[in-house]
């Protein structure tokens, strides 16, 4: 859910000397690229209760496996994406590949959770710059519509189908290898690809910028630090001194963040795009969603395996139904879309979301996966995918093609940075609520029955909250303009008209 797809800045330069030499080659190594970083997520997910036991992390303790590659992943994309105009795209590939596999390999052998954290938080610092990479290079190789079209339509089956693929593939290697070798198996297919670059990618050209490392370092710190407020909170509460400041530290690093971004030359992340009301909106939703979905994955996962007794592959293969609801209702979104408008779609398929996590904060320790689970996780689906339709033609309409990036950089910006903060929150939430209920424990239950009882109540709660931020994504609709289409088509709006806003073409 958390792996989004990254797109470049439009108007990309030619390779150093000329097109792909083997265009085939060059799609086998950037989509590869593409599938090892979409995976990673999926499979350590699937991974965590056998985390838990192996590095002894606590309930609360475990989110920051999947928030510390969040936060350098989504705190550093954009200045990743910067270094690759800036040194080439191959250059900016080669060492975001070389840091993400040597962090995989630390992190299969991690000996403690710290170790553990470490290796993950520099796997997010070489996704953040590999990833924008990859629709570069594709860019750049494939300069005729047809290559192209074929190009963009296999590197979005990737990134559609990775949910799935990474989720079985989470199961199989922690169930039948270990729960290491869901970072070791980074670890071949990251050499493959340092030795296949240099032979068939050539290098793009360099374009002189500069790298806004106060904006980076600013935005990255401030958001753990913010995280960490919020889990820490969780554990020692709200007036533990280490949790107050934390949020202190958030606050200040936030605030001179904000004033670097005004005052650089060149930001990191341009502000002015928050300047119109319809993206504005559409990234505060989008970072909602982001926060309900990784918590539902990061709670139905430990609900599986530690309550109803799944195996890991048999948790994966569960969760496959959501992944194919999402592929299915974003493509027959994308068909309705010219009618229906992303408003409609944005705000039915949030309510889809959280008819799905209303449905899943019902269940008891004793739900059945099939009566219980299964159709939650259906609608759930049916509402991602349709959501996430809308909320991206939201967000890249009237975007001038020089802030095309920017933009969409941006969007995958907010997809990490609201799932580790999301996480955060609902991960506080399912502290609070875990302790409270170790005092209603039902009379008559042994030991794992209180241990099922207690963590259910947390994580029904915590989907109760997913809920609620999903339910604000529909009133934000409400305040969102109309949204030109293609063809000159757009969004009905009764204020525009009687004034209408000023409007420009989709890209």
């Amino acid at each position: 859910m958390s792996e989004g797809i990254v797109t470049s800045p439009a108007g990309q330069s030619p390779p150093t000397g000329g097109g792909a030499r083997r265009p085939g080659m060059v799609l086998a190594i950037v989509l590869t690229l593409q599938t090892m970083l979409i995976l990673d997520v999926n499979v350590v997910n699937i991974a965590l209760p056998d985390l838990k036991g192996a590095l002894d992390f606590t309930p609360t303790g475990l989110s920051w496996v999947l928030s510390s590659y969040l936060l350098a992943f989504g705190g550093l994309l954009l200045l990743g994406g910067r270094t690759g105009d800036v040194i080439g795209h191959r250059r900016g590939m080669f060492i975001g590949v070389t840091v993400f596999t040597l962090a995989s390999l630390l992190g299969g052998l991690a000996s403690s959770a710290a170790m553990l954290l470490i290796a993950r938080a520099l796997q997010g610092v070489g996704a953040a710059f590999a990833a924008p990479t990859v629709l570069a290079l594709i860019a750049t190789h494939f300069t005729d519509d047809k290559s192209r079209a074929r190009a963009l339509g296999m590197y979005a089956a990737v990134s559609g189908s990775g949910a799935a693929i990474g989720l079985i593939g989470g199961g199989l290697l922690t169930d039948l290898l270990s729960w290491r070798w869901v970072l070791f198996i980074n670890v071949p297919i990251g050499i493959v690809l340092l030795i296949a670059a240099p032979m068939f990618i050539r290098e793009t050209e360099r374009k002189p910028a500069r790298f806004d490392l106060g904006g980076a370092l600013t935005s990255t710190v401030g958001m753990t630090a913010l995280v960490y407020g919020f889990i820490r909170a969780s554990e020692s509460g709200w007036s533990d001194s280490l949790t107050l400041a934390s949020f202190g530290l958030a606050v200040v690093l936030l605030a001179l963040f904000i004033f670097i971004e005004t005052h650089a030359k060149q930001p990191i992340t341009p502000l002015r795009l928050f300047a119109d009301r319809n993206r504005a909106t559409g990234y505060l939703s989008l970072l909602f969603v982001m926060a309900a979905g990784n918590a539902m994955f990061f709670f139905l996962t430990q609900f599986l395996q530690e309550v109803r007794g799944f195996t890991p592959i048999q948790a994966g293969l569960a969760f496959v139904p959501l992944a194919v609801l999402i592929l299915a209702a974003s493509s027959i979104a994308a068909k309705v879309l010219p009618k229906a408008g992303p408003r409609v779609l944005t705000a039915v398929g949030a309510a889809a979301i959280s008819v799905g996590l209303i449905w899943f904060a019902q269940i008891t320790p004793e739900a059945d996966y099939a009566s219980a689970l299964l159709g939650p996780m259906l609608v759930a689906g049916l509402g991602m995918g349709t959501l996430l339709v809308g909320v991206t033609t939201i967000l890249m309409s009237g975007v001038a093609p020089e802030e095309s990036g920017a933009a969409s950089g941006l969007l995958n910006v907010m997809q990490q940075i609201g799932g580790a903060l999301g996480l955060a929150i609902m991960v506080t939430v399912f502290g609070v609520a875990s302790r409270g209920a170790q005092d209603d424990v039902p009379a008559g239950l042994d030991a794992k029955g209180s241990a099922d009882f207690v963590l259910t109540e947390g994580v029904t709660t915590a989907f109760a909250w997913g809920a609620g931020f999903t339910a604000l994504t529909i009133l934000l609709t409400l305040i969102m303009r109309s949204v030109p289409m293609g063809g000159g088509e757009t969004e009905t709006d009764p204020e525009e008209t009687a004034s209408p806003a000023q409007e420009a073409p989709t890209p």
